[in-house]
């Protein structure tokens, strides 16, 4: 039998907070506040989607955005971390950088400092109990005003750091068909001058050449997805010679309709091409798939090696902002996974 892909360790570098939730944890929070979900997060989960068009994408955010309201004190967002934290130590992962935009909850807790600080703080307490250490990306929102991401870029550099319970990026979400990426550059000069890794979503429901704005516009460090690079042998080019890693997430990508199936996402394409690759589950809560199923993903559907695996892990290990002696650590341990025997 071939290695535990649970076993691999790795690190995790695309988690959306609420997205993270177990849905079990989604259902008892809503009984909590005494709130309803629709049945797709009831008793049909996980729901079928689309993002091909706006009205797939509508049908995803009102999800996204009914779990998010049962997320309503401190309590609540404390158990979200803490859980993310379990769920990826129990898949391999080393290193978890959680992606959070602290205005969705500031209402219930007194502010965005607050709640960013009540992440980080559970980020920090979670890392020392639960097998995998937990750093914070700040997300501004494509669907607000540029100024609000500069609002969010500030407090991120304020709380900016390294290691455990830190801010170690700052990122931009939410439909990419919206909002003007060059408008943003200014909240991303701000992380830059702070030492955050850029970390943009582009290139997932839009095409290369919103890669191709993004790279030229931010100047990222990673890319959130990145995967319709592939359609453009110019871009994918650029990709590679710009260094920048890519967040690949394949669940992500089926689930929302970009491809069909999971032989169809160009992960071989953007590997061969020499692009660095962190593979990531996005939205577990609503895709249905966490970490370790991204890797059986490129194992079964598209025929990658245990070698191939491993090399994936390190590629995430490298594009993270975790603390070189945990770094180390995990390329030794990798390394000693793809030396053990098969089961």
């Amino acid at each position: 039998m071939p290695r535990l892909v649970s076993d691999l360790p790795k690190a995790h570098l695309h988690l959306h907070f609420t997205g993270s939730m177990r849905v079990e944890t989604l259902r008892e929070l809503a009984e909590k506040h005494g709130l309803h979900l629709p049945d797709s997060l009831m008793t049909s989960w996980p729901p079928r989607l689309s993002a091909r068009d706006e009205r797939g994408w509508f049908r995803f955010q009102r999800l996204y955005d009914a779990a998010r309201a049962c997320v309503r004190d401190e309590a609540d967002m404390r158990r979200i971390v803490r859980e993310a934290a379990q769920d990826d130590a129990a898949e391999g992962s080393r290193w978890l950088e959680i992606q959070v935009d602290p205005t969705s909850y500031a209402p219930f807790v007194g502010g965005i400092t607050p709640a960013l600080e009540i992440v980080l703080d559970e980020a920090r307490a979670a890392s020392a109990e639960e097998g995998t250490q937990v750093a914070v990306v700040v997300a501004a929102s494509r669907i607000r005003h540029p100024l609000d991401a500069r609002v969010l870029a500030r407090l991120a550099a304020q709380h900016a750091g390294e290691g455990p319970g830190s801010v170690v990026g700052f990122g931009l979400s939410n439909d990419e068909r919206r909002g003007v990426t060059e408008e943003f550059s200014r909240a991303f000069e701000i992380a830059r001058r702070a030492g955050l890794a850029l970390v943009p979503h582009a290139g997932e429901l839009l095409g290369p050449a919103a890669v191709e704005t993004t790279l030229e516009a931010l100047w990222p460090d990673r890319l959130g997805h990145g995967v319709r690079s592939a359609e453009d042998p110019r871009v994918l080019e650029m990709v590679a010679e710009s260094g920048v890693a890519l967040e690949v997430c394949p669940g992500s990508n089926v689930a929302l309709g970009v491809y069909a199936t999971a032989a169809e996402v160009p992960l071989r394409e953007i590997v061969d091409a020499g692009i660095p690759v962190a593979l990531g589950a996005d939205d577990p809560l609503l895709f249905g798939s966490r970490l370790v199923a991204q890797y059986e993903s490129a194992r079964e559907a598209l025929g990658f090696s245990d070698e191939e695996l491993a090399r994936l892990a390190l590629g995430s290990v490298e594009a993270s902002r975790a603390p070189e002696p945990l770094k180390k650590t995990t390329r030794d341990d990798i390394a000693d996974w793809l030396a053990a025997p098969e089961r």
